[in-house]
Order: structure tokens, then sequence, then C-alpha cells
């Protein structure tokens, strides 16, 4: 099971950070939304959707907000500052489900409200990447954004593994602990230092601490992303949103961390450049 997750990972990974740093902003924007559309077809099955039509509905209502998106931020004064800022306060809703679970399955024992819980989950992932794509130095920026995500999944594996005993929240997902969300931070945390040594060099004092604020926000906020779906799944009754990916499920499975790390991201970004 290992081999298969890590012979994956080293398909994605490589691909992910190619289109970042080879492919123009139009392309780039229509990667990404081939992963929401996909991660959108998945959620339909997550809600309790299984017929084919309503799926492939799902998808292409996705595709129809995605391109809203795109033509309200060419056309019209909405700022994505504006739409980032409302999935944050959606985030927070998530994580009073999460920490109230089971006794909050009552807000989702309707199908189509947990359908409809994909838009504010996947749309502000989309919308996020791409505005950190048109922002100076786009390619460090992400792949930034990705280690902290990538660095935290794999700190939590290893950690949870070796000294995992304190459950995180037991009754949405009994495999997580405290043990792996600290290993996933550290790990998140080490790599966005590399990163600054590297590419930054003469960081002052105050900037090395917001780098480090930053990298532990983003890391905790994406922990709430794998957390939320993980309820889902526990309501609906299944243990991956496909099997896509071997070894690590489905679409969903991938990104849901990055779905809630994006937004806080974006916003912690335009705070240290303001």
């Amino acid at each position: 099971m290992l081999i298969t997750r890590v012979l994956t990972a080293l398909v994605l990974a490589p691909l992910m950070l190619a289109c970042i740093y080879w492919l123009p902003e139009t392309g780039f924007a229509a990667f990404i939304g081939a992963i929401v559309v996909l991660g959108a077809w998945e959620w339909a099955n997550l809600a309790g959707f299984q017929r084919f039509t309503t799926r492939l509905g799902m998808a292409l209502l996705t595709a129809a907000a995605l391109g809203l998106l795109w033509w309200l931020q060419t056309r019209t004064t909405l700022t994505w500052l504006q739409l980032t800022l409302w999935s944050l306060l959606w985030w927070l809703f998530a994580l009073v489900m999460v920490v109230r679970y089971p006794a909050s399955q009552h807000w989702i024992q309707h199908r189509w409200v947990r359908l409809l819980m994909a838009l504010p989950v996947l749309l502000p992932l989309w919308l996020g990447l791409n505005v950190l794509k048109g922002q100076p130095n786009a390619n460090l920026v992400l792949t930034w954004l990705m280690l902290l995500v990538w660095g935290a999944d794999i700190g939590a594996y290893f950690a949870g593994k070796a000294f995992g005993n304190r459950k995180l929240a037991p009754s949405v997902s009994p495999g997580k602990t405290w043990a792996g969300v600290y290993g996933g931070m550290a790990t998140s945390v080490v790599l966005s230092a590399a990163m600054a040594l590297i590419f930054l060099p003469g960081l002052s004092p105050v900037q090395w601490l917001l780098l480090l604020v930053i990298s532990a926000l983003v890391v905790a906020i994406s922990v709430l992303g794998d957390l939320f779906e993980s309820l889902l799944k526990r309501y609906r009754g299944i243990k991956d949103s496909s099997g896509l990916l071997p070894g690590h499920g489905g679409i969903l499975d991938r990104i849901d961390s990055l779905c809630a790390a994006t937004p806080m991201f974006c916003v912690l970004l335009l705070a240290v450049i303001l």
C-alpha cells in the first residue's frame, strides 16, 4: 500500500509542478478547472447521488460556475478577495460541524445540502490558485503552497504511524492523531525555512516570523479540509471518494487539504504584501 502510494505521488507531484512552471495562466486555469470538475463528479457520489446523470450534472454545474467566476473576474468589480473571505467563513462553519460531529449530522442529512457544499469547497480552490498564478514570483509562491500541503501530509503520515496514540477527531476520522498534526506542521515549517534560505536570503527577523506563522496557519486549516471530507465520507459510509488514484483514493482525497489551505494562503499572502 505504501509503495503504491509513493509511486502515485511520484507521478502526481512532478505533473503539478510542471503545470505550475510551464503552463501560461489560461492553460493553468484550464488544468486546475479539470481537476475541480473531476472533484465535483466525485462529490456527487460523496453526497449520496450515484446515478450517472446526476453526477454528470454536478460536473457540468461546476464547470459553468467556473466560467461564471472567470467572467466576474474580468467584467465586474467583484474581487477575488471578497470571494475568498466568504470561503473562509464557510470553513469556520465547517470547523463547527467537525467539532460537533456526530451532533451536527442533522445539518447534512439532506443529499442536496451535501451536494451544494461542494461549491464553497471547490470553487475557491480554483479561484485562489489562479490568483496566485497571476502574482509576481507566481511559480515560487505556488510551489511554496504545494510544499506546505504535501509536507503536512507526509509528515502527518509518518509521525502518526510512529507516535500517534491521542486521537484528533475520533468520531470523524479515527486514524488521525495529534502527533500527525504536529509532525505535519513541523515538516511544512522546515520546508518553508529551507525554501526561504535558498530563494529568499536575507530575511529580517520579522519576515522570518511571518513566514513561520503563515506556514503554521495554512497547515492548520489544511487539516480541517481533510477532516471535513472525512466527515462526509463517514456519514456516507465510504472509505475513499473514488479509486481513481492508486494508493490515494480519488481526486477529492488528494485535494481536500488544498481546498481549505488555498483561501487562507491567499489572504495571508495579501496581508504580508500590503
